[in-house]
């Protein structure tokens, strides 16, 4: 039996000789120019220009994931430049590697997780009783709830209530938002402990407020530490720190298993 082709199609980007077009609009005269990289990133994300209002808000969640200091992505980074200096991009792409469920991609599972409990549309739901709900939820699966706590910024990240005061101001600020805070007051109560929302919370939420598909939420912390990576590998070619990292572990980790003196 002859199997029947699917269609291949992709409605992204095309080109010719003269002209390249993305999302319909030529890249030289169109975007060169006029679209910074947020803006540029909102349109192949979601396929049209971004509003004023959608771009501060883009720019300002995309800008807040690009560095935080010496995090594990960045030392992995450093690491394996260290171990390959001819290849940028490999260390880069081990630095993105661990972008999961801990660092940077609890965006996506902060998105994910309001999504199911607050559905596209839904209209006067009872917040409150959701947010008990989804905290129950988590408790009982034993699992931690994206997007609280950090082990450093407490009781506040203060990036969180920065980004959403932007969103606020720029007219994203509704029930993810809101559903957000209502269940860090609900998992800190039931926890007894402080769980301020993080950045990586406020993100997920607000990538809602913009209606953003969850799946892809992690992708903008993708694009943006790509950034930060880049600086760090630039910093370690000038002023090295991954063979010191590297043998001050080694010594440390080995100690005891080592005869004295040696």
């Amino acid at each position: 039996m002859t199997r029947k082709n699917k269609p291949i199609r992709s409605d992204i980007a095309w080109s010719t000789p003269d002209r390249i077009e993305v999302h319909g609009k030529s890249l030289p005269d169109e975007i060169l120019g006029h679209l910074n990289l947020g803006d540029m990133a909102f349109l192949q994300i979601v396929g049209r220009m971004p509003t004023p209002q959608e771009s501060n808000v883009f720019n300002a969640i995309a800008v807040t994931l690009v560095e935080h200091g010496i995090t594990p992505s960045a030392l992995v980074a450093r690491l394996t430049y260290a171990g390959a200096p001819e290849s940028l991009q490999a260390a880069v792409a081990a630095g993105l590697c661990g972008l999961g469920s801990v660092f940077v991609g609890s965006t996506e599972g902060t998105a994910k997780m309001l999504y199911e409990a607050l559905p596209p549309g839904t209209r006067d739901a009872d917040l409150e009783r959701i947010a008990r709900e989804t905290v129950a939820a988590y408790r009982a699966r034993g699992q931690i709830i994206p997007g609280l706590g950090h082990p450093l910024h407490k009781p506040v990240d203060p990036r969180a209530p920065r980004l959403f005061q932007i969103a606020k101001d720029n007219g994203f600020s509704g029930d993810y938002i809101r559903l957000e805070q209502l269940i860090c007051a609900e998992a800190e109560r039931a926890a007894g402990k402080s769980l301020p929302v993080n950045a990586t919370g406020a993100i997920g939420a607000i990538s809602c407020e913009l209606g953003l598909p969850w799946k892809i939420v992690r992708g903008i912390g993708v694009l943006a530490r790509a950034i930060g990576l880049v600086g760090h590998i630039l910093e370690e070619s000038k002023n090295p720190m991954a063979v010191e990292i590297w043998q001050r572990v080694e010594d440390e980790a080995t100690r005891h298993i080592r005869p004295q003196g040696a």
